[in-house]
């Protein structure tokens, strides 16, 4: 597209002629970033009209984008209707603005659809908040409505972008365009007139049209995307993060996925190891990190590795992308990504339970690179929990570390563990230096990779229950509170939080009371007989029993056996197991669990067990008070949940904050702030005077509505709750301030704010 073929000067006699530019595109397609580049150079004035703003900055109405578009035509402007346009009836009222004298254009962004899924789902702080998960579920939807315009609805002029170099053509033809500028009317860059989905996104789209059949998988559009683009394996450009709340920018879209559906999926990211600051050689490390991946990958199950480098211009990135290539290794286990490994969730989109540090033998922050950058984001916690383990490292050796919920990576990145390990070095200048031994060096090297997959092994076995056969089927049932399932695969669909789409049920048909029991569970079940187990509870002789499912049951092996779940536990006695809830639901969330047989809830608990209740109480309540002496700003709660998914009894210790990523939904709210949650002192003083705790209806206590836990005001959704909460100072109810229901700071024994 060529400006000075196109452009016909009018001449200062003739009038100004001023356009109305219509953008037509998907969410992430560019839009805004089309309109700010020509506006920042155009010498013709410009005005921005977004629905998304035209509210003193908020979200407003077509009304009054058409008013705010009529003035400034009024006073000689032109004009971008920046919305989404996709079809002819939402086009119809700014077409209407056309006349005499203003031209009626559009630029149709018809970019592939998993660019703008990828853009859309990374991109933070969107001016209409679609961003994140959700985001992807609404371009398909979108984009399967389109209705690309023509001529005929009134416009004089029309250009086609099917890439970005059309885009760039166009940015730089309006760009261009003087106050006395016109442009020759048709249309130009339309490859397909008919096509009204992409080729791509119908593809997906018949994925989820089939047939489920007994045993498949049932997907959304959105998954079958978000899955296509992972199998491809492709690389990620999370460097690119400085766009990342922009439609411009080339992302990749392997980072599209984790955010999307796969943040489930148990996930080490690791460096090169020894290739940077220990000047290994490159084509010798990636012939050994490709041997070492092909060997482990496999015993992995379904976990993934995830190879990370800073530059998108990575030899090493290249060199193993190649080879991994040639070796068929499967692409959805393995893949390399470019990007800051210490946030690359939030900068990526890319969800990594687990990472890698190349450390240095003394295991100390500093020096540089990876190193110090991990230690750096992790914070004083992950030195604190390395030191507890080991003060050095041999080279060809790594370490696992669980990570304290207080580090930021934790909290802000989802990472779980960081495995240091320690490679050969070849640089003169770095200690332990082989002096370019490389029969030593590449021995060194293969042990360190065994030692990194094997410690990400151990960290996926111990997180779920394995047997040989279902060895290769490796889940996120990972050690936490007991309501996991109710979040782990949760994809927020609508701007309500409350229309929830989830997938992954290997059932051909589900009746009534299985999709109760998914809506109580809220996740995937990866196994029908999980179903059939949750859903066989019986009363026997006025008691309730349960045949627990297999992934309900990974506390009760973690108190059962806790030498075995080192990694994880944070406090072992004769009576108790302390551990972090892995998906807390406020800043601080342990679980005491209690290490007798038979008591799997309160429904098991009798007189004969309150010195059991009571040690557990002690328990949290010391933690609660460790907490509170880092953080005197912290409230505390202790108590259970009336009938608990997860078997094992447990005492939840929970910060009344509730500031946390994994708190999604009306089920996360309600069991921790209803009567359905019990407070440990109440459990405690029924247990002594009637030898047993009074249950609560579950099904009724869980669908309440949204209540701030401090001045009771509802609230629609959990985005708004949040919002609320985070800013409310109301005491807390008269029920909460009695009997020691709260723990708190000396100093704030009033609990007013």
């Amino acid at each position: 597209m060529d400006v000075d073929s196109e452009t016909v000067s009018k001449g200062e006699e003739e009038q100004r002629k001023a356009i109305v530019l219509i953008l037509v595109g998907a969410p992430g397609s560019g839009k805004s970033t089309f309109c700010d580049h020509v506006m920042q150079v155009s010498t013709r004035p410009w005005v921005r009209i977004c629905q998304d703003t035209i509210g003193n900055g908020k979200s407003g109405t077509k009304t009054q984008c058409l008013m705010s578009a009529t003035s400034a035509l009024k006073d000689g402007k032109s004009v971008f209707i920046d919305r989404c346009n996709l079809d002819r009836e939402q086009r119809a009222d700014f077409v209407k603005l056309g006349g005499p004298q203003v031209d009626l254009h559009a630029v149709v962004l018809d970019l592939p659809a998993k660019l703008c899924i990828s853009r859309s789902v990374k991109r933070t702080g969107h001016e209409g908040k679609l961003q994140g998960g959700k985001a992807a579920a609404v371009v398909n939807r979108m984009l399967q409505k389109k209705e690309l315009p023509k001529l005929s609805e009134g416009f004089s002029r029309i250009t086609f972008c099917q890439n970005e170099t059309d885009v760039q053509a166009a940015i730089s033809t309006y760009s261009a365009l003087g106050s006395l500028d016109t442009l020759p009317s048709g249309c130009f860059g339309q490859k397909n007139p008919d096509a009204k989905i992409q080729l791509g996104i119908m593809k997906f789209l018949k994925k989820v049209d089939a047939p489920v059949n007994a045993g498949s998988v049932a997907t959304s559009s959105q998954d079958s995307v978000a899955k296509e683009l992972w199998n491809k394996g492709l690389e990620s450009d999370s460097s690119s993060s400085a766009n990342a709340g922009k439609d411009g920018g080339d992302l990749a879209v392997g980072s599209v996925v984790a955010t999307a559906t796969l943040d489930d999926i148990p996930t080490l990211a690791f460096p090169s190891i020894s290739t940077a600051d220990f000047q290994f050689n490159l084509e010798k490390a990636s012939d050994i990190i490709v041997a070492k991946v092909e060997e482990f990958v496999n015993k992995l199950g379904n976990a993934r590795l995830v190879l990370v480098d800073l530059s998108h211009g990575s030899k090493i990135l290249s060199l193993v992308r190649a080879k991994a290539a040639q070796k068929n290794i499967d692409s959805s286990k393995f893949l390399t990504f470019v990007g800051d490994i210490t946030c690359l969730y939030s900068g990526g989109g890319l969800q990594c339970n687990v990472i890698a540090n190349a450390a240095n033998w003394r295991l100390k922050p500093g020096g540089g690179g990876v190193n110090a950058a991990i230690f750096s984001a992790a914070g004083p916690a992950l030195d604190i929990a390395t030191k507890e383990r080991a003060g050095s490292l041999i080279p060809g050796k790594a370490l696992v570390v669980p990570l304290p919920s207080t580090s930021p990576l934790f909290s802000r990145e989802g990472v779980t563990h960081v495995i240091h390990v320690v490679g050969p070095n070849m640089n003169p200048q770095r200690p332990n230096c082989l002096n370019n031994d490389y029969i030593k060096g590449c021995k060194v090297l293969r042990e360190a990779y065994s030692s990194l997959f094997e410690g990400f092994a151990s960290i996926v076995r111990s997180h779920t229950k394995l047997s040989k056969e279902s060895s290769k089927k490796l889940g996120s049932a990972l050690l936490e509170s007991h309501d996991h399932f109710e979040q782990s695969h949760m994809n927020q669909f609508s701007n309500n939080d409350q229309k929830v789409k989830r997938e992954g049920v290997y059932e051909s048909e589900r009746n009534k009371k299985c999709k109760g029991l998914q809506d109580e569970l809220g996740s995937d079940i990866t196994d029908s007989t999980d179903v059939k187990d949750k859903l066989n509870s019986k009363k026997i002789n006025g008691s309730i029993t349960t045949a627990w499912g297999s992934w309900a049951q990974a506390l009760y092996h973690v108190a059962m056996q806790p030498e075995r779940h080192k990694e994880d536990v944070i406090e072992i006695s004769d009576d108790v197991v302390v551990l972090n809830d892995l998906y807390p639901k406020a800043q601080r969330h342990l679980l005491v669990l209690a290490r007798s047989e038979g008591l799997d809830r309160l429904a098991d608990v009798h007189k004969e067990h309150l010195q059991l209740l009571r040690t557990m109480h002690d328990v949290g309540l010391k933690w609660a008070e460790k907490f509170l002496s880092e953080d005197e700003s912290l409230i505390f709660r202790l108590g259970y949940h009336s009938a608990p998914s997860m078997r094992q009894l447990h005492l939840h210790v929970i910060s009344q904050d509730f500031n946390s990523k994994h708190l999604k939904n009306k089920k996360h709210w309600n069991s921790f702030n209803s009567a359905f949650f019990r407070d440990s002192v109440d459990i405690i003083e029924e247990i002594s005077k009637h030898g047993k705790a009074t249950l609560r209806d579950e099904d009724s206590l869980l669908s309440v509505e949204l209540r701030c836990h401090r001045c009771r005001s509802a609230h629609p959704n959990i985005p708004r709750l949040k919002s609320h909460i985070s800013n409310c100072r109301a005491p807390f109810p008269a029920s909460l301030l009695q009997n020691d229901r709260l723990v708190c700071a000396p100093s704030k024994d009033g609990i007013n704010q």
